[in-house]
């Protein structure tokens, strides 16, 4: 019951809001095209958001830990606090270090996400899509490979490439659950609304 409330709630939400999902979806596609077209300046961008972000969690891990002194796991707490904020703010100095070390680590996301969907995709068969997942395996497989042939040189494209897809695909998923949202908040949706109720 609670479930289909929170999706009902949910959809009108959707429907009082689409202007503004449909400018944030546009603004992620803008994005998106921006990262793809500059792609060295969008991976430094990536690089210190993460930098940020990894210091910002260490604070919070170091606060963590220090507020439960008495716990045995408290140094650990501690120490992996610290390592992440340090290795926050060397990233966020040191920016471009930053990027190739964060390219190394998608080559290695790619080629561990393909080996982990092969197998999958082999475990399946010859359930229906299987072979959508061997397929793919094998471009997330050769993405990472091709990231690690190239590298360093695969520094200057591969973040900012990534985020820029990622934006564009986030943009149009905005822009299309707007548009949807747009079409049944019209006279068609009212009246299907007010059907619904006399029923």
């Amino acid at each position: 019951m609670s479930d289909a409330s929170d999706t009902l709630n949910a959809v009108e939400h959707f429907q009082k809001n689409w202007g503004w999902f449909l400018v944030l979806g546009i603004v992620f596609l803008i994005g998106g095209v921006f990262a793809i077209a500059m792609p060295f300046i969008a991976s430094l961008a990536v690089t210190i958001i993460v930098g940020i972000s990894l210091a910002f969690v260490g604070v919070v891990q170091i606060v963590q830990a220090w507020s439960v002194r008495s716990w045995g796991g408290f140094i650990w707490q501690l120490v992996m606090g610290l390592i992440a904020l340090v290795g926050g703010v060397v990233i966020w100095l040191f920016p471009l270090q930053g990027t190739l070390a964060l390219t190394i680590v998608a080559a290695a996301i790619f080629l561990a996400k393909g080996v982990t969907q092969l197998i999958l995709g082999f475990q399946i068969r010859p359930h229906s899509g299987w072979g959508w997942m061997v397929f793919s395996g094998i471009l997330s497989a050769v993405v990472g490979i091709l990231i690690w042939i190239y590298f360093p040189a695969s520094t200057v494209f591969t973040l900012g490439t990534l985020a820029g897809i990622s934006l564009i695909f986030t943009g149009w998923t905005y822009i299309m659950i707007s548009m949807a949202a747009k079409r049944t908040d019209g006279p068609s949706g009212d009246s299907a609304s007010t059907a619904g109720s006399a029923s």
